[in-house]
């Protein structure tokens, strides 16, 4: 009998280990994370949704399009910056391409080109942001370069004062993190937000 106890123990210790494993792990801890998030950073916590009139428009932390049915630039918006994952949260990706391969320069040239058209800009003049895609594929961000580059053509589009279109882009503006941190930015869905909002 000593000898099966014995025999048996081993198997005990792991059922009693797996058990309590799987209370403080799998439940006390998600649950304390959890509730940690909600109350210190509920918005975050929550996917940083952005709302409309109460209606989930995106998130501030994942960049998306503002095109048509057929993939073309909507001229009234804001454009984000190139996606290589064609905006999609689950398959986060960067081109992978080099600075000299054929079809990364062919991909600039083709964005600087459709640019300067739709923004009546000089192609040199075009912001590095607006041609390149970043490495995550979902940047929410432009440069404010880019966003004070399309203020003309959103301006004519919705027969608004470009000074109106203007002072959405500088209020909307965020300095670096902590004052020395990244690059300045703006964040698209936001900014289209707060432009939907112009009267015009």
């Amino acid at each position: 009998m000593a000898t099966t106890r014995g025999f048996a123990r081993p198997y005990w210790v792991a059922l009693r280990y797996m058990l309590l494993a799987t209370v403080v792990l799998g439940i006390a801890y998600p649950v304390a994370v959890l509730g940690i998030g909600q109350l210190a950073l509920p918005a975050q916590a929550n996917g940083s949704i952005v709302t409309v009139d109460g209606e989930p428009v995106g998130s501030s932390l994942i960049g998306q399009s503002f095109t048509d049915a057929d993939g073309a630039a909507l001229p009234e918006w804001f454009q984000s910056r190139p996606s290589a994952a064609g905006y999609d949260a689950s398959a986060s990706v960067a081109s992978n391409y080099g600075p000299e391969n054929p079809s990364f320069l062919e991909e600039i040239e083709a964005r600087r080109d459709a640019i300067a058209a739709s923004d009546g800009v000089d192609a040199g003049d075009i912001p590095v942001d607006a041609l390149t895609t970043s490495g995550s594929g979902l940047d929410p961000h432009i440069s404010p370069e880019y966003a004070n580059e399309q203020v003309s053509r959103i301006a004519d589009a919705r027969g608004v004062p470009e000074a109106d279109v203007q002072s959405l882009v500088d209020s909307s503006s965020q300095g670096r993190d902590l004052g020395y941190l990244g690059e300045p930015t703006v964040n698209v869905l936001q900014l289209n937000v707060a432009l939907s909002q112009l009267a015009g």
